[in-house]
Order: C-alpha cells, then structure tokens, then sequence
C-alpha cells in the first residue's frame, strides 16, 4: 500500500497519460479530510511490488463503515487525507513478481484483511480477528479511486460473466456467510433478525438460502416495506409487541437463532428474551459502549452468545457463489448509483436520507 498522508493508487501507463488534445481525463481518487470534505485528485500510477497486484476499481460500496468515518466516530484509527472505502469490484490491471495464479484481465474482489501473521489468533489461524489487524480501507488505503494496489493474498478471482456492480456486495455479503455459519444456521429453523439495514437484510437472505424461515425486526419504514417486497415476515417494534410477535411466529417456543445487527440499546435488552432454550445470540452490530443485557436469561435457558467479525476465506468463496449464481435477489439492495467525483453527495445523501441501503460508487476503473 502506498505510505504517508497522501496515498497513491496506481493507474496503468496508458491511462495514467493525459492527453489533453484527444479529451483523456487521468483516473482519479477521492480523499476524505478531517472535517468531513472530499476532494477528487488524480491517481499516479504506484506500480505493485512482490507479491502485490494493482487493480482497476469498477464499483466500490459506502459500508456503514465507512458513514461512521465520515461522521468522525473512528478518526483514532485514519490517517487523514485518507481514501477509504472496502466494499469494491473490479479487475486486475498488472501483477507484481511472485503472483502465481492470476492474470490481467481476471475480475475480481478484494478481503481487505492484512493480518500480522505473528500474534497468538493469527498463529492459531483466525488471521480475520488479528490482535493487529490492518482492515485495509480504515487503517490504510481503501478502493474509493480508479486503481488500486493491495497484497495479491487478498484477492479472489470471481466468475468471468459476473456482474461487478452486484459483485461489490460480495464483501458486506461475506460478513453475513460468516455470521450465519457462525450460528449454525439450518434447515428448519426459526431465525429472528433485529436491524434490516444492508447486513441485517443480508443475513436474512442467507439465512433463509440456508433453510431456515425468518422474521426481521426493524424501525424504519422503507426498510420495512423492502424487507416486505422481497418476501419476509416483518416486525416494527415500536407498534409491535417484539417478543410476542416471535412467540406467536415460533408458536411459543423462541427463535433458534437471533441475529443483533441494529446495536440499539432497546434491541440489546431485548435479544435474550427472543431466543428459545438453548437458542443462539449472534451480535453482529458493532457495540462501542457497554450496554445493559439480561445474563438472567441466558442463564436460566442456556442460551449461547456469539461474536462475530469480519469473515474468513470460505465466507468469501460462498459469497461469491450466492452472487455469480444469482440465488440472491441483490439487487433492490443497491438504492442509488453516483460516480466517484459526486463521493461527497453520496456521503450526505446516506447522512440525511433514511431510505437509502446501498449507495453504490463507479470509480472509474473499467473506463
């Protein structure tokens, strides 16, 4: 990755050219400041070392992640001017010496993971959950610009005739493979989702892909009505008993799995009491501050509590199946498309728009 304030992308020598009397334009990137502005500088080309890869960005997604960057939750970990940004597609541009097994040309995603490799998780091989971990994207620079050079571990090839817009959800997607392979979900069972934002929804497809019926929990009206269109059972908590509408839908029994995506206090106090007797607890939502949560219940039904982070390798793969084999309806996920020098917009339009899911960002890369 590039080093200092101001990160370089890399571009390939022809485009990196501008050629102001044919009308060419250098492939650019999108640096966030400090105080939430973005601006749009062009590329320079960063050409990848041993064991790298330089890529050409086609669509990189604003994660939730991300939001809480541009809102300055997360400014103890960025480097401003910083690119950011994870969510992405795209296609290899040059290959560094020593990558074996790839080929310009071949589309792509990135699993923005750089573990230690040296720390007791990475040595007992849970490199996602790195005592170090470098989220490439947070930590150091991310895909919001036309081309990109990262570690060629982190890359997976995807299927030739896959779409790349959809193919940019591969890496929110994954966290969902990873959250319900994590609960064990199954055939048959009942499972309960609290938060129908992008990884709530994602984690219901899944779930239900994998068998089981589902019932989502959500606040917000939009979010209701899509979750509605594309075939699940809702609840609205604040006109809704919660756990009485999973009791009726279990016929009394409890959910066998409750997934925690929202991280709102309300939807923690209440996760417990949705679960059946040994049921499963998965917090997805990133919590940053201690919330009350009823340990009496987990108790008294032996309920188990998982945490989950990020994904790991097989999460990815399966999650680039569900998108090349379209077996998940994807694409009413995506709720606006900007290019990337209307970055700013994107921000502030998910800041202020509550109907907003996926805002997808074209960054430039297969032009």
């Amino acid at each position: 990755m590039g080093q200092g304030l101001r990160p370089k992308c890399a571009l390939s020598s022809t485009a990196a050219m501008i050629r102001r009397n044919k009308g060419e334009v250098c492939m650019n990137q999108a640096f966030l400041e400090r105080d939430k502005s973005i601006h749009i500088a062009p590329c320079p080309p960063q050409a990848p070392r041993a064991g790298q890869v330089r890529l050409r960005v086609a669509y990189c997604g604003i994660c939730g992640t991300d939001l809480h960057i541009y809102r300055g939750h997360m400014d103890q970990r960025v480097q401003f001017p910083q690119v950011i940004g994870h969510e992405m597609s795209g296609r290899i541009a040059e290959i560094g010496p020593g990558v074996d097994g790839l080929m310009p040309g071949d589309p792509v995603v990135v699993r923005p993971l750089a573990p230690c490799g040296k720390c007791p998780a990475c040595r007992a091989g849970h490199e996602h959950i790195c005592y170090q971990l470098n989220f490439i994207g947070i930590d150091s620079p991310g895909a919001f610009q036309a081309s990109w050079t990262v570690p060629a571990a982190t890359i997976h090839k995807l299927p030739e005739d896959t779409d790349l817009k959809l193919a940019a959800l591969v890496e929110p997607l994954a966290v969902a493979c990873h959250d319900n392979r994590l609960a064990a979900v199954g055939q048959g069972q009942m499972v309960a989702v609290l938060g129908g934002g992008p990884i709530g929804l994602l984690n219901a497809m899944v779930a239900r892909h994998r068998g089981a019926e589902v019932i989502l929990s959500e606040v917000n009206p939009a979010r209701l009505a899509l979750a509605r269109r594309l075939g699940f059972k809702t609840i609205d908590p604040t006109s809704e008993n919660l756990k009485q509408s999973v009791e009726e839908h279990t016929d009394g029994t409890g959910a066998d799995v409750v997934f925690e995506v929202s991280g709102a206090p309300s939807s923690l106090a209440a996760m417990t009491g949705l679960a059946r007797s040994r049921g499963r607890i998965v917090i997805v939502a990133i919590v940053p501050e201690p919330q009350p949560v009823n340990l009496f219940e987990v108790f008294w039904r032996e309920l188990v509590l998982v945490g989950t982070r990020v994904y790991e390798v097989p999460d990815y793969d399966y999650a680039i199946e569900l998108v090349a084999s379209g077996q998940l309806d994807l694409e009413p996920l995506i709720t606006a498309e900007l290019p990337l020098n209307r970055l700013a917009d994107a921000f502030s339009m998910l800041d202020r728009d509550a109907t907003q899911m996926k805002v997808m960002i074209d960054c430039g890369g297969t032009t």
